[in-house]
């Protein structure tokens, strides 16, 4: 069988209402959905609440599954609607803007790609609300200007000017970053390169 084939079939399991099958296209789906509402939503906390509405909506949805694409990206679709829904309902995006600046800037020479990666992720926090879930959906999830202006209500200029102003703070935001680890690859500190 091929994969869509065997995700249809336990998708019509699942409308079915059998248990197993729904717990098995959780199973199977967790991990990539939660990923995707933690990158959008920044706050684990808010995350997490998120990633039960959109696993409520998931399952809600099942019967309009009509198999033109493959389970999973159906899934991700949802996943993103949902979340980008909740996000504007909330609007404690703001929130998690606060707090990280101290740590972003920080990087120890035996830095490894853990704290590069929280590093990035702290630095995407600090973007504007709409300035991050376009960087989010352009430049993480691979969408469109035109998909992206579709979801948001925005115009693709709008789109293409929030990545733009987004890319530019995270430049700015990972400088000092960038610096550090370029000085602690070369062997150099500052202070033997000064004398």
């Amino acid at each position: 069988m091929e994969p869509m084939e065997t995700d249809a079939a336990i998708v019509r399991r699942a409308i079915e209402g059998d248990e197993r099958a729904m717990r098995l296209l959780w199973n199977q789906h967790a991990p990539h959905v939660d990923a995707v509402v933690r990158r959008l939503a920044g706050d684990p906390d808010l995350a997490e609440d998120i990633a039960q509405e959109v696993w409520i909506q998931i399952f809600r949805a099942l019967p309009s599954f009509r198999g033109d694409a493959k389970f999973s990206t159906w899934i991700h679709r949802v996943a993103i609607n949902r979340t980008l829904n909740a996000l504007r309902r909330v609007k404690r995006l703001a929130a998690a803007e606060t707090g990280i600046e101290e740590d972003s800037a920080v990087v120890e020479q035996d830095a490894d790609q853990s704290m590069l990666a929280q590093s990035i992720e702290a630095a995407a926090r600090q973007l504007s609300p709409g300035a991050r879930t376009v960087f989010l959906l352009h430049d993480v999830e691979g969408y469109t200007h035109e998909e992206i202006a579709a979801e948001l209500g925005i115009t693709p200029g709008g789109s293409k000017s929030q990545l733009f102003k987004a890319r530019a703070k995270l430049r700015r935001l990972l400088a000092p970053l960038v610096d550090s680890l370029s000085v602690s690859s070369t062997g150099l500190d500052r202070s033997y390169a000064g004398g």
